[in-house]
């Protein structure tokens, strides 16, 4: 099975490209094959058009906060808010984004999703300093216009399936709160790389294995770049890597997904998430099942839950 895994930025160019992890899931081992860059929304358009069988993970929230939805008035099902996203320019949704937080408290300004406390994840309506409310922004309609699957969350294209990744709280669960990245060259210090090397490490070891359930194998190299792009990418490769697992050994953990903020595709991240009550929207239910299940052959996910 062909793993991908993104790292994502809202404007890629040149200088700063979506960086792709692209590796090989065998069983339980997950192999690096390859980095790519992708320098335009155009290329990465084309790359989620590929055919499948595929999966990948994500580095950019696929939902905001239940919250957030509905007091702002803009749907909540994932397929409509992905098109109501699609519909609008980047300056719309920013003045909204800013208009909806202008008159509220201090504290109460941006809001999380359920599971994100404690994860290190920023809202979704961040717009600065990391502005994952841009990358989502970006990245949505596109997934939707794709017509991937996404588990939990929209029916789609079962050979082609999105995960939401985040390689921040596994980075965190490998060593600790340490910082390990920085674009800034004037902070580029010898510490942050020792740390990217301990967190590929632990991700290739022991602690990886345990964590995810699967041997990951790639090159030292990968922890070389101080932005940690290439790293990044690699972590998303295995948190998809795990969800799909994940799925296939667990058949209650859909009910566990609130189909308006959807989840992470990560060990942590699941322990973390509530059985709700209220239905999926139809059709998302019967597809988590056909994600898992069909056309492949999964060995049960080991990591912690």
């Amino acid at each position: 099975m062909r793993v991908h895994g993104v790292d994502f930025t809202s404007r890629p160019r040149r200088s700063k490209p979506i960086h792709v992890a692209v590796c090989d899931l065998e069983g339980d081992v997950l192999r690096f094959l390859r980095l790519e860059q992708v320098r335009s929304f155009a290329a990465f358009e084309a790359s989620l058009m590929a055919p499948g069988p595929w999966i990948a993970g994500f580095d950019f929230p696929f939902t905001q906060p239940r919250r957030f939805l509905t007091g702002i008035g803009w749907p909540t099902a994932w397929p409509a808010f992905a098109a109501h996203l699609g519909a609008m320019d980047r300056e719309a949704y920013r003045a909204a984004l800013e208009g909806y937080k202008r008159d509220r408290p201090m504290g109460d300004r941006e809001h999380p999703r359920g599971f994100e406390a404690g994860t290190g994840a920023a809202s979704p309506q961040k717009l600065h300093g990391v502005p994952v409310a841009l990358m989502l922004f970006e990245g949505v309609p596109r997934l939707h216009r794709a017509g991937v699957q996404i588990p939990g969350l929209c029916e789609g294209d079962p050979a082609r399936v999105a995960f939401e990744a985040y390689p921040g709280v596994a980075a965190r669960t490998l060593i600790g709160r340490a910082s390990y990245k920085t674009d800034t060259r004037a902070k580029q210090t010898p510490a942050l790389l020792e740390a990217r090397r301990a967190i590929l490490s632990a991700l290739t070891g022991e602690a990886g294995r345990a964590r995810f359930g699967l041997r990951v194998e790639a090159p030292a190299w990968l922890a070389d770049d101080p932005g940690a792009d290439p790293l990044d990418a690699l972590i998303c490769a295995a948190q998809a890597a795990w969800g799909m697992r994940a799925l296939a050994a667990d058949p209650a953990l859909p009910a566990r997904i609130d189909p308006v903020e959807g989840w992470i595709a990560d060990p942590e991240v699941v322990r973390r998430l509530s059985a709700k009550t209220e239905a999926a929207p139809a059709g998302c239910g019967p597809s988590l099942r056909a994600v898992a299940g069909a056309g492949w052959r999964a060995t049960p996910a080991t990591g912690p839950r």
